[in-house]
């Protein structure tokens, strides 16, 4: 039986400013960047059998890898398919707007030149299914939109559990194979 942790990067101005910041490179407040070296300090301490970091491209989440990294000694790697769902139209509008909460059930929907929620699942799923095949442990440095993809490969979600799905900046969460 294995184990995968996931966390989400720390704060974003957007994520202060309640915007979705989807595939936007988007960079760390300085209260994000604390954040990321805080949560280093607590793997550190708390002796977390991590064997690599993965973390997406976006450097909102590269950033909180190397502060972790940093703090840890665990080796990091940049992992493409980890990169925050690409939301079209919706990038920098309000995350609680009413279209984008009723878009986001939308699951094949581009988003005006976005990416599907079902593309999004598939990179992620077969991601997940190669870490599961490696048979090593992982800590995973994304995004929320993300962190919902991860839980549901895990859990039985409905639609609507499934869009509401979020974690904190910085927020740990454990899986089991």
């Amino acid at each position: 039986m294995g184990t995968l942790y996931f966390t989400r990067h720390g704060q974003t101005i957007w994520n202060v400013e309640n915007k979705i910041c989807g595939a936007t490179d988007i960079a760390l407040t300085e209260l994000g960047h604390t954040q990321a070296i805080e949560l280093g300090r607590r793997l550190a301490a708390e002796k977390l059998p991590v064997d690599e970091i993965l973390y997406s491209p976006l450097i909102r989440a590269s950033e909180t890898a190397r502060h972790i990294s940093e703090e840890t000694g665990i080796p990091m790697r940049m992992e493409p398919r980890l990169k925050e769902q690409n939301f079209g139209r919706y990038e920098s509008t309000p995350r609680n707007g009413q279209e984008f909460q009723i878009a986001k059930t939308h699951f094949l929907d581009h988003y005006d030149g976005g990416e599907t929620m079902m593309e999004l699942c598939q990179r992620i799923y077969n991601l997940l299914d190669d870490i599961r095949a490696d048979n090593r442990t992982y800590l995973l440095v994304a995004h929320n939109g993300i962190s919902r993809v991860v839980h549901s490969y895990f859990y039985d979600m409905t639609n609507e559990e499934f869009a509401a799905f979020g974690i904190r900046n910085c927020e740990v969460k454990t899986y089991t194979w």
